[in-house]
């Protein structure tokens, strides 16, 4: 245990979306939404991550020029870095899919992504392409442009390279051959099925002045962006901010700005436009036959609204709704009736709902869920019909003027229903991206509901379906009603424990098993295995189970000491008859965000090596959040995590090493009021590792972390398979208490190093390995080590924080011989 010392498709329209409590619409809302029933424009704008949208810019499209407008972010951000949890690849990438929701939420666009995997920071788009199919990333980003038929695509970075990231440029890259492929009914035909060809009017590029490098013109385009909505009683930088703000776990809250606000366009596709982003669109309904005289009833409409009483123009729009309908088949026809249908549904005061009191529906048990309606303004509405899951009501009732219509019904969930799992992550992926086996998902943002809900109603004496998903409701003492996604779970799944392992001849670490029944369960000559994909047989026979689980019960198992020489993955799978499982569940638990639940093969990284520790006791100071203590307690060390109060208190030289976790200096600004304790530590003999930090702005980073001067820079080493060269062979840290050799950094996941130091002090710091991406000058920066008085300090960039939980063994061996530097022999 870790001791402690005591001494944070397309869109779905607003309402359609999971949150963490319903959506407040306003009247200022939805008389905005009547304005925007006759604006037929639409605006693309792509990049290559979560955060790397111009929030501003898509607020002011959407709320001011109320253009439909979308953000296709080519990945879900699942290779950036943690501020707010331990969480990464994957598990990140589910986390920045719910920012990226919750942002547009706010700044009113809608989101999109490619099935491309964030694989981690990438130098140049040429490297970018050796990871993504670009044929199908590619393929991915004319879908999305002849689904959404933007009249402008707007790119954030250029293809010449300013943007820094190699997918920055590559996702440039991308969007602009997109611009003419989607109009190539040759290019990716088997989308025609389902689409049509599609030519936006032209492309631009949002051009910039950030990072010190200024890519803006006086010749170019620009548009004041900055503007006060006073429907909204907020700029549309204060409505950026906010949007920006939900970008947490990158550490991205920024304040709000008011007054003028320029963006700058170049234009690298079409027509150059002179003064506005749509010139030569049309954007209003003559664009549409018959559309004049809709546009003239929501004129009619938007003059006639009364704010204090919005259930008024409810017969005005129904009668808009049918005007619509009667027209030819189209996409703007389309569009145009669901923002209508939402309408109707704010204006009438409409409250429907479904809810569950419990988070999961379980297969083969029953779910119970809560159907809700309240026609609040009392408009004339009929409830005719509720389906769900071939439940289909009939009803036939008027809803009486702000009286609840409650009902509830019991379904049975049959093992053939799928478990909810995000869509992207339903099939193994690839090494660059995802893999979705139905084309229609692609673009998506976010997981299928696992349970929808029609509500059939005629309101006016019009007939409309309202689309809900089921959700689970419950009430926190603290946060009041919370909502948040049902899903559907086996009725038995797996787990290891702990989240990764490693083992020697003399380490021989158990592993845990649990077995966690989701509803009553026997178990009968169950056969329970614990065997590895990568090789052909059992690796230990773990017995036969037989039990009785009752509902949210666990039964746990432990292995005998795993330490033999061999790493890979470890799974475990339980077979009871023609019944298998090997999955397990994972949630992801953050306040600013829905719960966040998924499945994964109920396996463990492994790692097994030749390992001799020196020190018992280490101390680690927690930053932005890793599995690093995890991998030294698994290594034999005691950790001992020091919070500000522990390292004020303790007596630091009980502790063989001191580390800080990743980012440590960027999240603790109370590490500045100890540089004299811990420089007193390692004079008197102690061992401080400091890992990473970023030079960003998060936090207090120009903190004095050394003993001797270094800065920390953006540089970094790619290339996970990077040839190292060892500077200094004889070194201790390459020789005590374990001989380094090259094949300690085979395998390495994502990337070798980042944020290197520079700057070093020369004369007191040494450089011991040399590294290089392709094409690029050596770097000595991933890690420097400095003698102070009797002791060690050492910076490094090296990411053990992924490589420990990957079970790279050879990450294990360096860093017990950092620990043990100051315990070295003499070479």
């Amino acid at each position: 245990m870790i001791k402690r010392n005591f001494v944070c498709w397309l869109c779905c329209l607003p309402l359609l979306v999971f949150s963490q409590a319903p959506r407040s619409v306003t009247s200022a809302d939805m008389y905005q939404g009547i304005q925007k029933l006759n604006v037929l424009g639409s605006v693309l704008y792509i990049a290559a991550h979560p955060d790397d949208e111009n929030t501003r810019l898509i607020a002011y499209l959407s709320k001011d020029r109320l253009y439909r407008t979308g953000y296709l972010s080519l990945t879900r951000g699942d290779g950036g870095q943690n501020l707010i949890g331990d969480e990464q690849g994957i598990e990140l990438g589910l986390i920045r899919t719910q920012e990226l929701l919750a942002a547009r939420r706010i700044d009113g666009g809608e989101q999109f992504f490619t099935r491309a995997f964030d694989f981690g920071y990438s130098k140049t788009p040429e490297e970018t392409f050796t990871k993504w199919d670009r044929e199908k990333i590619l393929g991915d980003v004319v879908w999305v442009i002849r689904k959404f038929q933007p009249d402008v695509i707007i790119t954030r970075f250029p293809t010449t390279g300013e943007g820094g990231h190699g997918h920055h440029t590559a996702s440039a890259i991308l969007a602009n051959e997109a611009f003419t492929a989607a109009a190539d009914p040759n290019r990716f035909p088997e989308q025609l099925k389902y689409v049509k060809p599609w030519q936006a009017r032209r492309i631009l590029w949002n051009t910039f002045n950030f990072g010190g490098t200024n890519t803006q013109r006086e010749d170019q385009l620009k548009i004041d962006v900055g503007g006060y909505n006073p429907l909204l009683g907020k700029s549309y930088g204060e409505i950026a901010a906010e949007s920006r703000s939900q970008h947490k776990s990158q550490g991205f809250g920024v304040p709000g700005s008011r007054g003028e606000a320029l963006e700058y366009f170049a234009t690298t596709g079409g027509p150059a436009p002179q003064t506005n982003l749509m010139e030569g669109v049309e954007v209003s309904w003559s664009k549409i036959k018959g559309g004049d005289a809709v546009s003239k009833m929501i004129a009619a409409l938007s003059a006639a609204f009364d704010l204090q009483h919005p259930e008024r123009s409810v017969p005005a729009l129904v009668a808009l709704h049918k005007t619509i309908s009667e027209l030819e088949e189209g996409y703007w026809k389309a569009q145009k009736l669901k923002e209508l249908q939402e309408l109707i549904a704010q204006c009438s005061g409409l409250f429907l709902d479904a809810t569950t009191t419990e988070p999961y529906a379980v297969q083969t048990d029953s779910v119970r869920i809560a159907f809700t309606l309240n026609n609040r303004l009392g408009t004339d509405v009929v409830l005719e019909n509720i389906l769900l899951d071939g439940y289909d009501s009939s009803f036939h009732q008027a809803l009486a003027a702000n009286r609840n219509v409650n009902l509830t019904r019991t379904f049975y969930v049959p093992l053939s229903r799928p478990v909810t799992q995000p869509y992207w992550l339903a099939n193994k992926m690839e090494p660059g991206y995802y893999n979705v086996s139905n084309p229609l998902q692609i673009g998506q943002p976010d997981a299928d509901p696992a349970y929808t809900v029609s509500f059939r109603l005629k309101i006016a004496g019009a007939p409309f379906v309202f689309e809900r998903p089921v959700r689970y409701r419950y009430t926190d003492p603290v946060k009041g009603e919370l909502y948040e996604p049902v899903t559907v779970v086996p009725a038995v799944y797996l787990s290891l424990r702990p989240d990764f392992l490693f083992g020697t001849k003399e380490i021989q670490n158990r592993i845990g098993i649990d077995i966690r029944g989701m509803k009553n369960t026997r178990l009968d000559n169950a056969k329970l295995h614990l065997h590895s994909p990568d090789i052909d047989e059992d690796i230990q026979k773990i017995g036969t189970i037989n039990a009785e689980l009752a509902a949210r019960q666990t039964r746990s198992y432990e292995t005998d000491g795993l330490g033999f020489p061999f790493s890979g993955p470890l799974a475990i799978s339980l077979k009871q008859g023609d019944i298998s499982y090997s999955q397990s569940l994972q949630s992801i638990r953050h306040d600013h965000i829905p719960d966040i639940t998924y499945f994964k093969p109920a396996a463990i990284p492994f790692a097994s090596t030749r390992l001799v520790t020196y020190g018992k006791r280490i101390g680690y100071i927690t930053g932005a959040g890793d599995k690093v203590p995890a991998a030294l307690e698994q290594m034999g060390y005691e950790v001992v995590l020091l919070t500000e109060k522990e390292l004020a208190r303790n007596n630091l030289g009980q502790f063989d090493a001191i580390l800080t976790g990743v980012r440590a200096y960027n999240t603790n600004e109370w590490l500045n009021s100890y540089y004299d304790r811990l420089m007193q530590y390692v004079n008197d003999g102690g061992n401080l590792i400091v890992q990473y930090n970023t030079s960003s702005n998060i936090g207090p980073v120009r903190a004095k972390m050394g003993p001797y001067d270094f800065t920390i820079s953006r540089t970094r080493i790619t290339d996970e398979n990077a040839a190292v060269t060892f500077l200094q062979p004889g070194h201790p840290v390459l020789n005590f208490p374990n001989k380094i050799t090259a094949d300690d950094f085979t395998g390495w996941v994502q990337e070798r190093s980042i944020y290197h130091a520079v700057n070093w002090d020369k004369s007191r710091f040494e450089t011991i390995l040399s590294m290089q991406d392709p094409g690029e000058n050596a770097e000595e920066g991933s890690l420097i080590i400095a003698k102070h008085g009797k002791g060690y300090f050492t910076y490094t960039g090296l990411v053990f924080f992924r490589e420990l939980p990957a079970g790279v063994p050879g990450a294990y061996r360096l860093l017990a011989n950092l620990i043990a530097l100051n315990k070295k022999k003499a070479f």
